[in-house]
């Protein structure tokens, strides 16, 4: 029978898949005298004589399988450094070495694997394979419905969730319960684990079942080899489920099904605390609408009239206004010619208006009619630059009356006092 030289290499255990292929093409391997670099060679074990390194390969060990029913206080490795009996003692006849797939713990009982088969045990041992193992377990107390739907649904241990389970009652008393347990992953005394998780203790733990393979009626301390259909059963469930994994499976909208962990809720926010200064909104509530408010409870102006302009609450800060804008003018006065209104600025009486003249002629006093300044209310004018706001300085008195104020050459000082 011809197979590939890979898998007859990897067979032998010498090395595994992936390293025999590099022996293949690195030129380390001869098929009857002759180098072989291609893969995919296909070779017959009886006929042809097949090299690595110079050396004969070895014939290739068959494959043994055989379950075993585990009795308490028996270790489920090889050996045990503290001396403990181990699966090894109660394996009388067996030539073959074997390893055990998974463990059980000391105190546990029930179905063990062992083979010399290890692609296939990793298998049966990874998450990612979903291969089913079943227990049976005698739990403290009666468990009620709300905990076999959180052992189902998945609860929350110390390396995480746990994926979801399936639980079945077998029966119950009245101090113990009686409940099969399946699952699919491999952690560490993980039954044990959820049962205490909802608040109850494991007293006994069997297990019945891993994959396509039963305890049934086989007695503790007990082995027996597989049959050719129990064999081929497990091997094809293992080739099921790797390539199911390398190809996962769809739901309805066409993506890939996926159990993903549950996520602990956030925690609740806490209340906002209450503004300070502000008394209940019931209180707030006595103030009538805003278009009912009266203009004489409204906050003055620096002119003296009435605005709608809200009052500036307690502790407010006030905001001076932007560099460049001027103030506007509450009281009458000349208008220098040529200079922008500021926005709102307006003469404040009918006799008022300002007397446009020349460009550069300075200002003018108003026509005839119009009030005199009189001593004392002389007014000292600068005009802005092009395109700023035109502004006005009050001075206490005319610039003839303070000579003090005049600079060189005669001419008048501009004021640096501003209002507040």
């Amino acid at each position: 029978m011809e197979v590939r030289l890979q898998k007859l290499i990897a067979g032998t255990g010498l090395a595994s898949r992936r390293k025999a292929e590099e022996l293949i093409t690195s030129g380390r391997v001869t098929i009857n005298g002759s180098v072989v670099k291609e893969l995919g060679t296909k070779v017959d074990p009886a006929r042809d004589h097949v090299k690595v390194d110079g050396k004969h390969l070895r014939a290739a060990q068959p494959y043994v399988y055989l379950i075993l029913n585990k009795p308490k206080n028996v270790m489920s490795t090889l050996d045990d450094p503290e001396g403990r009996p181990t699966v090894k003692d109660l394996l009388h006849g067996v030539t073959v070495r074997v390893f055990p797939v998974g463990r059980l713990d000391f105190d546990s009982e029930g179905l063990m694997l062992l083979t010399n088969h290890g692609d296939l045990a990793q298998a049966l041992l990874h998450p990612r394979y979903h291969v089913p193992k079943t227990y049976l377990i005698k739990v403290k107390g009666v468990l009620d419905d709300a905990k076999i739907e959180a052992l189902e649904r998945g609860v929350k241990l110390e390396d995480g969730f746990t994926a979801p389970a399936k639980v079945n009652k077998v029966s119950k008393a009245e101090s113990n319960s009686w409940l099969e347990v399946t699952i699919h992953e491999g952690r560490k005394h993980q039954v044990k684990r959820m049962v205490e998780a909802v608040g109850h203790s494991v007293i006994k733990l069997v297990r019945v079942r891993m994959g396509p393979l039963l305890l049934g009626d086989l007695a503790p301390r007990e082995y027996r080899f597989l049959t050719d259909r129990e064999a081929n059963r497990l091997r094809d469930l293992v080739e099921d489920r790797v390539a199911r994994a390398e190809r996962p499976e769809l739901d309805a909208s066409g993506k890939p099904t996926r159990w993903m962990p549950p996520t602990e809720p956030a925690p609740p926010r806490p209340p906002k605390p209450e503004r300070s200064g502000r008394g209940p909104k019931a209180q707030r509530s006595e103030r009538g609408p805003r278009s009912q408010r009266s203009l004489a409870s409204a906050k003055p102006s620096r002119s003296g009239r009435g605005t709608t302009r809200r009052p500036m609450s307690p502790g407010a800060k006030f905001r001076r206004p932007a560099k460049g804008v001027g103030f506007q003018r509450t009281q009458a006065g000349p208008i220098l010619q040529g200079a922008d209104r500021g926005p709102g600025s307006r003469p404040t009486g009918p006799d008022q208006k300002p007397q446009r003249t020349q460009p550069g002629a300075g200002f003018q006093r108003p026509r005839s009619g119009a009030k005199p300044q009189g001593p004392g209310r002389g007014m000292t004018v600068r005009r802005s630059g092009p395109g700023q706001n035109f502004q006005q300085k009050r001075r206490g008195g005319s610039s003839a009356s303070r000579p003090g104020q005049r600079g060189p050459a005669g001419k008048s000082r501009p004021s640096t006092r501003r209002r507040a």
